[in-house]
């Protein structure tokens, strides 16, 4: 079973690594880093690198596509290399999915057209103007069509936990779960917009202007 993660410039490196770490301990699965050029990319504020193993080329035909989201994620039109290839991947994967702002990629795809779908609270216009109905869930799922989106960076790890019930069972996903010791306790109540204060949000937007 494959599973390939495209990367890209300027992507957020949970997106890619939280749904990596889950999938990754599959029975019989190969996760494959790809991408339109070979080599190192960097995460939003250039401090990580994550490598490309392998040219969109030579995974034509992966069993799962997860796209990670990202600042990156804008320059991902259309006609990309990478959104040329989740496209023509989507017509033999088992689901193509998305973390963050990776849906908009599935967007820009021509992948979500009329249908709901999800992405961080602060792109919902971005995804609804490729064709989707932005809503707050943390997974959505059609999987008649074979696409589940996620919505910000550590919902990822959901929606792969999703991912490994769909493709093994419900006990596979418990397993993944319990190694990774995923047992959320955070600190804060805030992970929400809707739990946000005035000042945490004027403070999210100081920080992402300090970002761009």
């Amino acid at each position: 079973m494959q599973i390939a993660i495209p990367l890209f410039d300027r992507l957020t490196a949970l997106d890619a690594v939280g749904p990596y770490e889950v999938l990754q301990r599959l029975p019989e699965a190969e996760v494959v880093f790809c991408g339109a050029d070979p080599g190192a990319v960097r995460t939003e504020n250039g401090f990580l690198g994550l490598t490309v193993e392998r040219a969109l080329d030579d995974v034509p035909h992966p069993d799962v596509v997860v796209v990670p989201g990202g600042i990156g994620s804008r320059a991902l039109t259309a006609e990309h290399p990478i959104t040329r290839w989740v496209r023509e991947a989507h017509g033999t994967t088992r689901f193509t999915t998305s973390v963050c702002t990776g849906s908009l990629v599935l967007g820009a795809a021509g992948l979500l057209d009329g249908v709901t779908a999800t992405t961080h609270w602060s792109c919902y216009g971005e995804l609804e103007a490729l064709g989707a109905t932005a809503v707050a869930d943390r997974v959505v799922e059609h999987l008649d069509r074979r696409i589940i989106t996620s919505a910000g960076v550590s919902s990822g790890i959901d929606m792969a936990l999703r991912l490994a019930e769909l493709l093994v069972d419900r006990p596979a996903a418990e397993a993944m779960q319990l190694m990774i010791e995923y047992d959320p306790q955070p600190p804060f109540a805030c992970g929400s917009l809707t739990a946000a204060s005035p000042e945490v949000l004027e403070r999210v937007a100081s920080y992402s202007r300090d970002k761009d």
